[in-house]
């Protein structure tokens, strides 16, 4: 049971009341994109699979805030059963005072709601697979104060969220070593990241208790960080004192890129972390015809791991020049996604081709597939790239 208070101003400095949040949230426009005027005709992409069920559908999205049948789920232990009744979450390893908490343990404590766009590092990586990613208001409690708490050993480096999903795991083989060992589904963070980051212990989704199949009861919430990095079901928390190198840190969850170094491509690995800046084209919509040519408008939606860095959104049509696109004022959140619009004129009939790029605050932007950034990756996952959509309409 927890024995330690948080103080206030560890409350004042893990974030603002839920009230508060809940009100800031209720001050944007629900609508998912303001701009878009009565009369304007959805236009279908051509050779895109209609959106399966748990998948955000970007076409009939209606709010900035995902609804929860549009709500992806990824999982690669299985779905484990874990009651909420006799729940408990460990704080262990290198620290003073460990902790056991249940889920009213976890209430009991000063409440943060964290606004995050939450990406699958795959989504993207094919045009049936552009659907895994969803924004939502997530409630918790901050884990950096239960971490001072627990008081930090000189010697603890990383910490390792372990879920309660597990599965046997075959290590090196087709060696003479190979060995199969039970292991549970984790990731890590340097403890100096999970101390400069607001993580959260979050137990509600968008006002309603966490759905089972997203992590209940308890799920960890890295703002910024791809899907994979989010425990889901989590059972303990360790303090370490060397990297851990579980399956979804150091073989799965990694990149393989090519940089070129001279006349040389040299392949480097990086474990997946930090969400890549990344916009797409969510939908096309056209008014009535006029004397044969169809006004059109687009729209669209930006991300990265901070708002804070995009600068812009720049859209082509038919390999025309790129033109700026307006981004959305409001809602913003540093860890959200941003929409955007643009009005692309009159066309012809027939099919056309439509793109987007973001540009951060760098000057860097989006790649597209060509691109060596992309072109010499290996791994499907951090896909980012550009991503053309085609359609076709009619006079």
């Amino acid at each position: 049971m927890f024995e330690h208070p948080i103080s206030r101003r560890d409350v004042v400095r893990w974030g603002l009341s839920s009230a508060a949040m809940g009100a800031a949230l209720m001050a944007h426009p629900r609508f998912v994109f303001p701009t878009q005027a009565n009369g304007e005709e959805l236009v279908p992409f051509l050779d895109v699979p209609r959106t399966p069920p748990n998948r955000l559908d970007w076409e009939t999205l209606d709010s900035w805030i995902t609804p929860q049948d549009q709500a992806f789920n990824v999982q690669h232990y299985g779905i484990p059963e874990v009651a909420t009744d006799g729940y408990q979450l460990e704080i262990g390893g290198l620290v003073e005072r460990p902790l056991q908490l249940t889920l009213d343990d976890l209430k009991q404590l000063p409440r943060h709601e964290q606004l995050m766009t939450l990406e699958c590092s795959g989504n993207g990586a094919s045009s049936g697979f552009m659907n895994a990613i969803y924004n939502s208001r997530w409630t918790g409690t901050p884990l950096v104060p239960l971490l001072q708490q627990c008081g930090i050993r000189p010697e603890g480096q990383e910490i390792v969220f372990f879920g309660h999903d597990t599965q046997e795991e075959t290590l090196r083989p087709g060696t003479r070593n190979e060995l199969k060992v039970e292991v549970p589904f984790g990731r890590s963070l340097s403890l100096e990241d999970a101390l400069r980051m607001p993580l959260l212990l979050a137990y509600e989704r968008n006002g309603e208790p966490i759905e089972h199949r997203n992590g209940a009861p308890v799920r960890l919430i890295v703002p910024g960080w791809y899907g994979i990095a989010n425990v889901k079901w989590l059972r303990r928390i360790e303090i370490r004192d060397r990297r851990y190198m579980g399956r979804y840190m150091g073989r799965d969850y990694v990149t393989v890129r090519g940089e070129r170094q001279g006349d040389e491509v040299v392949f480097v690995e990086s474990s997946v972390g930090p969400m890549n800046l990344k916009s797409i084209v969510a939908r096309v919509t056209r008014q009535e015809s006029r004397d044969g040519q169809i006004p059109l408008k687009a729209y669209g939606a930006v991300w990265n791991h901070n708002a804070a860095e995009i600068a812009g959104v720049e859209v082509q049509l038919n390999d025309g020049e790129w033109r700026p696109a307006v981004l959305d004022a409001e809602p913003r959140d540093p860890y959200s996604w941003i929409f955007f619009s643009i009005n692309l004129g009159e066309v012809g009939p027939g099919e056309h081709t439509l793109v987007s790029r973001a540009i951060d605050q760098r000057g860097r932007r989006q790649p597209a597939a060509e691109e060596d950034e992309i072109a010499l990756k290996k791994t499907y996952w951090e896909a980012y790239q550009q991503w053309p959509r085609k359609f076709e309409v009619s006079a």
